[in-house]
């Protein structure tokens, strides 16, 4: 397994089938690992395809399997980081971390796409841009 990113927070790894695995840790893990899960779950049931898929979550390891959603993004324009986290309100969710390192660029469809949700909200529908979340 390619260690991708070992910080305070989670261990993140990718295998060699092309999952990616996230263990979480440090502080709120626990909350981090239930949010995560929801929102993703939640993604999914609304369509969005441009976030990972999640496969597997345990809860007593607060780990978490999810598809690869392509590779880092070392760079990106202020407008267009912007542009590509707004595309997620339809779907009813605020990212709250919009950071470029949470954008990934898959080069199967030529997708920019959006990853690590821990700390994302669901929106009410108010709040989803006028598409019923």
């Amino acid at each position: 397994m390619d260690q991708v990113k070992d910080t305070l927070r989670a261990l993140v790894r990718i295998g060699y089938d092309g999952r990616v695995y996230k263990t979480f840790r440090g502080p709120a893990a626990k909350i981090r690992f239930d949010n995560e899960v929801k929102v993703l779950r939640y993604l999914e049931e609304k369509g969005c395809t441009f976030v990972p898929k999640l496969l597997e979550s345990d809860p007593e390891e607060l780990r978490i399997v999810t598809t690869n959603c392509g590779g880092r993004v070392d760079h990106l324009d202020d407008e267009r980081r912007r542009e590509i986290f707004a595309e997620l309100e339809p779907f009813g969710v605020r990212h709250d971390d919009a950071e470029t390192r949470n954008v990934t660029y898959r080069k199967t469809d030529g997708r920019f796409c959006l990853i690590d949700f821990e700390f994302a909200t669901i929106l009410d529908d108010k709040e989803a841009n006028g598409r019923p979340a």
